[in-house]
């Protein structure tokens, strides 16, 4: 059976309450303090089985200016509204903000019900339908039913029931594909079931015994039971109104205005990009970064409104917007939400989400705008898509967060990435998370790494390459080790970078050395091979030579990378010769008599005590020797023949 719920919006006091229990026979001011004072303060649940058997869920919201935050969350996921206004009262401060709340959350059907008639004539009541029909002029209630009626004498009771059944076929089912979310409206908890939480299902569905998690928290649990109008089902689709318990939850793990969903579906986020309606009600512009209350689900998070293309917006004007909030949000695409101000409260404007999980954006970017105005229109195609890929940059998008940056069934994100892929608009990263890249922010990454591997190679003339850790580490943080890898294998397919063992050089880039540093390279060589086992320190050979020190230190890496010199300590080289006829004498003596003291290497090497402990320390570095107490043996035996 279809899904369908029925919210009440108007004024305080008049009769939205009575009115749902005239209908239903079910009191919704089921607090002490409610019934005491006459008032509606918490939201209120009942049902209505409508003459073609279609039985209609009911939320009724509080009319008080106190409550307005409540009357939001009650108004999400309703699918038809009854604008409650008394007769002898007319349009009130609050049947105005209703309004506008409904407006903006997207409600598109509903009718104006006209209580308490019984206390006024009938030249009144004609008054007051000429002011309905001037206040609803221009709004999606303009050619609604107005309907007068009278909850304590029943008339026109049988009318409204009627016109509620005629509206209520005509509204589109829900379907149980997308995402199951619940925003939570009410939490309590009930002796024999523990912790119980209701809300409307804004989409999916969830069954018994499912696992869920709770955002923004993600704690976890699991469904004990369902109720739908108090009757245990097994399964809840979108559009019901459920009341959920779960195993091992307690009542402080869960509060209004968090979201019920499969466990890693939904994805927190502090930035939200919105189509901002600023009402033409207001009477002063919206400043850019002005504090406000963000409504939306059953939420209210404090943020600031972010204005991406001006400094402000005048009363009835509509701009892309980003809301930076407080604490974080879990939402999908084309969710709605509410902007009240933050003192005095009051509704100045909402809309749609555009990207629920947006990065931070920059002020005066007008291409952003531009892009950010396509996801405005209805549906989906390739083209937004890839734009919503793009603005992921070089972090990439995996496909659960696509599903709630797009809002499109899997089955049909799937299709279009299929597509995407084989027109190489997109890139796979990751395979295992299903994260893509777009082609032009994997070429501005290519871009971006020639860049630095260019201004390295004009820094560091003399050496072969860069380390593949410290290009790494150049790039911003949101390129992981998976994009990285890819990168340098397409880079290196194509033939713009050359890869030897961990240095990365552009492929036209070679070590040349003017003649100057010719000169500097054959005296290094000449001069380390003739010193021997005592060699001079490096800062005594520019000393000596008259070298600019960082001149000379890069001829010097040069030759460690080509092996022709070798790195001992700092300040400290050998040439490779003279040490590797020491490291044979070693191995020789080693092999005759198992072990060498620091002294009786020093009498084998005929060198002072600054080059024996270095040389004994390089050894064992490099695993040819092994120190045990005072004395040093080779590491691996040679084995014999």
């Amino acid at each position: 059976m279809k899904q369908i719920i029925l919210g009440t919006a108007g004024h305080i006091d008049h009769g939205k309450t009575s009115l749902i229990r005239a209908l239903t026979g079910i009191n919704t001011d089921r607090l002490k303090e409610e019934q005491l004072r006459g008032i509606t303060i918490e939201l209120g649940f009942a049902y209505l089985e409508l003459p073609s058997g279609q039985r209609l869920g009911i939320v009724d919201v509080p009319g008080h200016e106190k409550f307005v935050k409540t009357m939001v969350a009650g108004a999400t996921g309703i699918d038809l509204v009854a604008l409650v206004i008394a007769a002898d009262e007319g349009i009130m401060p609050q049947t105005r903000e209703h309004m506008d709340i409904c407006s903006l959350l997207g409600i598109r059907h509903g009718m104006v019900v006209l209580t308490k008639i019984d206390m006024v004539d009938e030249e009144w009541l004609a008054l007051v339908k000429e002011e309905v029909a001037q206040f609803t002029h221009g709004t999606f209630l303009e050619n609604a039913p107005v309907l007068p009626v009278s909850s304590a004498t029943r008339q026109g009771l049988d009318e409204l029931v009627q016109t509620l059944d005629r509206i209520s076929a005509g509204i589109v089912e829900k379907t149980a594909t997308g995402l199951f979310r619940l925003p939570v409206d009410r939490v309590f908890t009930m002796k024999g079931f523990g912790t119980v939480i209701t809300g409307t299902l804004a989409s999916g569905k969830v069954s018994v015994g499912d696992r869920i998690m709770i955002y923004p928290s993600q704690a976890t649990s699991k469904v004990r039971g369902i109720q739908v109008h108090n009757q245990s089902v097994e399964m809840a689709e979108a559009g019901m109104r459920t009341a959920i318990n779960f195993q091992g939850l307690d009542k402080a793990d869960v509060q209004r205005g968090d979201i019920i969903a499969a466990p890693e579906t939904l994805v927190p986020s502090y930035m939200v990009d919105v189509a901002l309606h600023y009402l033409p009600g207001n009477t002063k512009p919206l400043k850019n970064r002005v504090r406000v209350r963000f409504h939306t689900g059953t939420s209210e998070i404090l943020g600031v409104v972010a204005l991406l293309d001006r400094e402000e917006l005048l009363p009835g004007e509509e701009a892309i917007a980003q809301i930076r909030l407080e604490a974080p949000v879990t939402l999908v695409k084309d969710d709605r939400y509410v902007l009240r101000s933050y003192s005095p409260v009051r509704t100045i404007g909402g809309g749609p989400v555009l990207n629920p999980i947006a990065p931070k954006h920059k002020s005066n970017k007008p291409e952003l705008v531009e892009k950010l105005s396509v996801l405005t229109s209805a549906g989906a195609t390739e083209e937004t898509l890839q734009q919503q890929i793009e603005q992921t940059g070089y972090a990439g998008c995996a496909f659960h967060e696509l599903l709630i940056i797009t809002n499109l069934p899997e089955k049909q994100l799937d299709r279009m990435l299929q597509g995407l892929l084989s027109k190489r608009s997109l890139l796979q990263i990751d395979k295992e998370k299903r994260r893509f890249i777009h082609q032009n922010v994997f070429a501005a990454l290519q871009q971006e790494v020639q860049e630095h591997l260019r201004a390295y190679h004009q820094n560091n003339p003399l050496k072969p390459g860069m380390p593949k850790e410290e290009l790494k580490s150049r790039l911003p943080g949101t390129v992981d080790i998976k994009l990285f890898t890819l990168m340098l294998q397409q880079m290196l397919k194509a033939e713009n970078i050359a890869v030897e063992e961990d240095l990365v050089r552009l492929a036209g880039h070679r070590v040349a050395l003017g003649v100057d540093l010719r000169a500097l390279r054959e005296t290094i060589l000449t001069t380390y091979e003739k010193a021997g086992l005592t060699p001079p320190y490096f800062k005594e050979l520019c000393a000596q030579q008259q070298t600019p020190i960082d001149q000379a230190r890069q001829v010097m890496a040069l030759l460690v990378d080509e092996g022709v010199m070798v790195k001992i300590k700092e300040d400290l080289y050998y040439h490779r010769r003279p040490l590797d006829d020491l490291k044979q004498k070693l191995v020789e003596l080693l092999i005759r008599q198992t072990e060498i003291s620091t002294p009786q290497f020093k009498d084998m090497t005929g060198v002072s005590r600054k080059y024996v402990i270095p040389l004994l320390e390089y050894f064992d570095a490099t695993q040819l020797t092994i120190r045990v107490g005072d004395l040093r043996k080779l590491r691996k035996q040679p084995v014999q023949r």
